[in-house]
């Protein structure tokens, strides 16, 4: 029966590896775990281990005019395989952070993969990726929400003739 269900759109994954990607070390273990409590823990062969390196960050004038590099960022990315009777249905996960946390790549590879799996992807879109995406969003809106404290309004006064 789950061969039969379509694979998740390119929109839906990038989505998900959003989340993975802004997540906090603890609280993407955590969540891991309880979303697979009471299941073996899959294994998996590297094809990229987690590796640190710098990616080139580019910015544009203006916010929409010419580009421009702005500086190096470092990054840590992975890419893992998850065991499978059939090595052609293996499922490969990514993951591709800003850091030098390479267990942290390894948690959200191992998400990626996982969430590709028809038999486990209601279950971590539910215990794994909506309460992440929940706390991003609530860091989000206290951000924003001490962002707006210190904004002056600037206005112009118009005098008469």
């Amino acid at each position: 029966m789950s061969a039969t269900l379509t694979p998740p759109s390119t929109a839906q994954r990038r989505a998900w590896m959003a989340v993975l990607a802004r997540a906090p070390r603890a609280e993407l273990e955590a969540a891991l775990t309880d979303a697979l409590a009471g299941r073996e823990r899959p294994t998996y062969d590297w094809l990229r281990p987690p590796e640190i390196g710098l990616a080139m960050v580019r910015g544009r004038v203006g916010g929409s005019g010419d580009p421009f590099n702005l500086g190096e960022a470092t990054v840590t990315r992975a890419t893992l395989r998850l065991h499978a009777v059939d090595q052609a249905a293996a499922t490969v996960g990514v993951a591709c952070h800003l850091g030098r946390d390479r267990r942290r790549a390894e948690l959200a590879a191992l998400a990626d993969a996982l969430l590709q799996m028809p038999e486990h992807h209601a279950t971590l879109q539910h215990r794994l990726i909506a309460p992440l995406a929940a706390r991003e969003a609530d860091r989000r809106a206290a951000q924003r929400a001490e962002v707006a404290a210190t904004r002056v309004e600037f206005f112009t006064m118009v005098r008469g003739d």
